[in-house]
């Protein structure tokens, strides 16, 4: 199997190096608008390189993986549709509701099989807990407790391409809350504040968020996010129900210290990147991508999914600067 590249920043490399060790590809061929990078990309990872996306995208490939910046995902994302590749994207499909709207149109009256990149899908603990709640194992499902902390903020430049925190970070939650209850988000009341860098003011957003989300099946939901967690990076979900509670990211990196005398839990190390957290997770993901550009299995995550986490992700955005709840029924796309 041939594929091809677009990207080779941070998350463009490591998928990179991800990709070239699929047993399913035979050929990776890279592009970046910054030759050098997909140059020193592709000697790290003994890949080919592209000197355009029309270059890339005609060079017979099997499938296209997009892990460019934010404001690039759509044009990149219509070149894929249009040349017929099979495509991966990163989450967002677009920088804005009306061009997700567009997309999942697009999408949806294409037989071009695309897969949108929100990799916690295959994290086995989130899919243990998917199993637990659909299953009934909890019993009826009252409260959940989702939390995405960075530990350490990105540059400064990303953030005012970045479509927020909600949108940047908080949609991971978004998205993952729909795989995992089977339900849909009725309604949000979204805060946030900022303590840290100025950059985040100066760049419109904040670095600390939490909302209040309330499922269609009248589910709690509290949401939290912040780009600045010394413990280390903590990603998790709590379920809890009538029979029982269930947790995600509870384990030995867990990004706590116990105040309580002679608690040694959690013993570490912790984890500082997203990178690190979901590593197998990420493998899985692109594996599974390979069996959806050979046409083996349909996507497992789509453009109208990516829609609906992000449609929950511009609730929150409108109810944080309006001060007021937001109904999804408000947004458009539903």
């Amino acid at each position: 199997m041939k594929l091809g590249l677009a990207g080779t920043g941070r998350i463009g490399a490591f998928h990179a190096k991800t990709l070239v060790g699929l047993p399913e590809v035979d050929e990776l061929v890279l592009f970046d608008v910054v030759a050098e990078s997909a140059a020193a990309v592709a000697e790290d990872v003994g890949a080919s390189t592209a000197a355009s996306i029309e270059e890339l995208l005609a060079s017979g490939l099997d499938g296209f993986v997009i892990t460019t910046g934010t404001h690039t995902h759509a044009d990149l994302l219509k070149a894929g549709l249009a040349a017929g590749v099979p495509t991966f994207c990163e989450k967002p499909v677009a920088g804005d509701l009306a061009g997700s709207i567009e997309l999942a149109h697009l999408a949806a009256g294409s037989e071009v099989p695309v897969h949108i990149g929100f990799q916690r899908r295959f994290d086995n603990g989130y899919r243990r807990l998917r199993e637990a709640v659909q299953g009934g194992e909890l019993g009826f499902v009252h409260s959940i407790r989702a939390a995405t902390h960075d530990q350490s903020p990105p540059h400064a430049a990303y953030i005012p391409t970045s479509g927020g925190l909600f949108r940047d970070c908080s949609v991971h939650d978004f998205d993952i809350l729909r795989f995992v209850t089977g339900q849909e988000v009725k309604s949000v009341y979204a805060v946030g504040a900022n303590k840290g860098d100025k950059f985040f003011t100066e760049g419109g957003d904040v670095d600390t968020a939490a909302a209040v989300l309330t499922m269609d099946d009248d589910t709690l939901v509290i949401v939290s996010a912040t780009r600045y967690n010394g413990g280390g990076h903590d990603v998790r979900m709590e379920v809890h129900g009538s029979e029982g509670s269930l947790a995600v990211g509870l384990d030995d990196s867990f990004a706590f210290r116990s105040a309580e005398p002679g608690v040694t839990f959690p013993p570490g190390p912790q984890k500082w990147s997203f990178m690190e957290r979901f590593l197998p997770a990420y493998r899985a993901e692109l594996t599974a991508f390979a069996q959806v550009a050979a046409g083996a299995i349909p996507s497992p995550c789509s453009v109208a999914d990516a829609l609906q986490a992000f449609r929950t992700a511009e609730a929150c955005d409108r109810s944080l600067k309006s001060g007021q709840p937001v109904a999804l029924a408000d947004i458009a796309g539903g």
